[in-house]
């Protein structure tokens, strides 16, 4: 089949008609499918609304052209998207987990992260993912039966493990949370609602999670040429950019760098794409899932790059990091921010009056963990320029960012 042909709808997409259901019993819609209204709600949510000013790489106002949180996230579905109409995935689905994926980000981009995780050190750490199962599950609060957004199952648990079980049958903590175990927004979630951590996610989760990494490949390219940190010549040290450009000048002989960069954003993305869709017709052909269940048990990804390409995508991440994540005027940036997240979180311990009135404890008494871990939410939801405001209110001096 040709990669720009659309696939029929597979034996193991997710079928909305047989969703676990919901956390809180809902009537079903009239007019719309359980996946469909999972993205819906997202969608109006007030967390993916505030995306629009959350730093990506560059704060909101170096410029108007520089991605943000919103505009990746809806590169991530766009991908996303033609991924699953590829391989016969549920659309729905698959465009719910690229519009939630970064719901749970705080201000300030990997920085505020970093700047949150340690401020929360001695309560659970912080981390975006399990920031985004809160957000959910708990913080949205916009329906009068329940707080959060009371998705399926599917979308769930496509949030929690698009990029791989968390742990083993036996409960032992998998990759990245190997040091430092389960992060306690997703472990206490688990009391209330069993998402499997130790299987893989289904399909449409795992094409969000590829889509996710297209996207920051392609899109840092583009806002790194923009921001003038390096030129297209200098991505011909990676053999798969260096190919594309070859070609692009053969058949635009004078381009200018500007079209020559966007040309070179364009064939890389689509050759990502079309390398995801042959490796995971390949995998597929082998593992032969007749059901979205056999997909969460085969016990291994099959959506993924081939081994070829995920060196060549290791070079770009590897170039970008150098070369843009590094630069001093990002790095200094970056720093400042950091210290603007910790400035907020160790003002609001101190001077609890400071936070507005709907983030103060209900009785006025907790315990410290969930004293630090409610301001941890209340900072996690600032856009970039709210955090600013709050700084420039609560301080004397507040560091630019420019």
């Amino acid at each position: 089949m040709s990669v720009g042909m659309a696939a029929p709808r597979s034996a193991y997409a997710c079928d909305p008609d047989r969703s676990r259901g919901r956390l809180f019993d809902e009537a079903p819609s009239k007019t719309r499918s359980p996946f469909r209204r999972d993205c819906d709600r997202v969608i109006h949510s007030t967390a993916f609304r505030r995306l629009k000013h959350k730093t990506q790489v560059f704060v909101f106002h170096e410029g108007d052209h520089y991605r943000t949180r919103l505009t990746h996230t809806l590169e991530v579905a766009q991908i996303a998207r033609a991924l699953a109409r590829q391989l016969g995935l549920d659309e729905d689905l698959t465009e719910t987990l690229a519009l939630a994926h970064d719901l749970g980000h705080p201000p300030f981009g990997h920085a505020g992260e970093r700047a949150l995780d340690a401020c929360l050190k001695a309560h659970g750490g912080f981390d975006h993912n399990a920031q985004t199962l809160r957000v959910v599950t708990a913080l949205e609060h916009r329906y009068p039966q329940f707080d959060g957004l009371n998705l399926t199952w599917e979308s769930l648990e496509g949030i929690v493990k698009h990029n791989g079980p968390l742990i083993t049958r036996d409960g032992t903590a998998l990759g990245r949370y190997r040091d430092r175990g389960v992060p306690c927004g997703i472990s206490d979630y688990l009391g209330i609602h069993d998402l499997e951590l130790w299987s893989f996610a289904s399909l449409e989760a795992q094409v969000a999670a590829v889509a996710d990494d297209i996207a920051y490949d392609a899109h840092d390219i583009d806002d790194g040429l923009r921001a003038g940190l390096f030129r297209v010549d200098d991505l011909k040290v990676m053999p798969l950019t260096a190919g594309m450009i070859a070609d692009i000048d053969s058949r635009y002989p004078g381009l200018d760098d500007d079209r020559r960069g966007a040309e070179l954003v364009r064939e890389l993305i689509s050759c990502l794409i079309g390398a995801v869709v042959s490796e995971a017709r390949r995998r597929l052909d082998i593992a032969r899932p007749q059901s979205a269940d056999d997909v969460r048990h085969y016990g291994d990804a099959l959506v993924a790059f081939s081994p070829a390409v995920v060196q060549a995508e290791a070079d770009i991440k590897a170039f970008l990091k150098q070369r843009m994540y590094r630069h001093s005027r990002v790095v200094r940036v970056m720093g400042e921010a950091e210290t603007i997240v910790s400035d907020l979180f160790a003002r609001y311990r101190k001077t609890p009056s400071d936070l507005p009135p709907e983030w103060l404890p209900p009785d006025g008494a907790e315990s410290d963990t969930l004293d630090a871990r409610r301001i941890g939410n209340f900072i996690a939801g600032m856009t970039d320029r709210f955090a600013l405001t709050e700084h420039q209110r609560l301080f004397d001096s507040t560091p630019d960012l420019r």
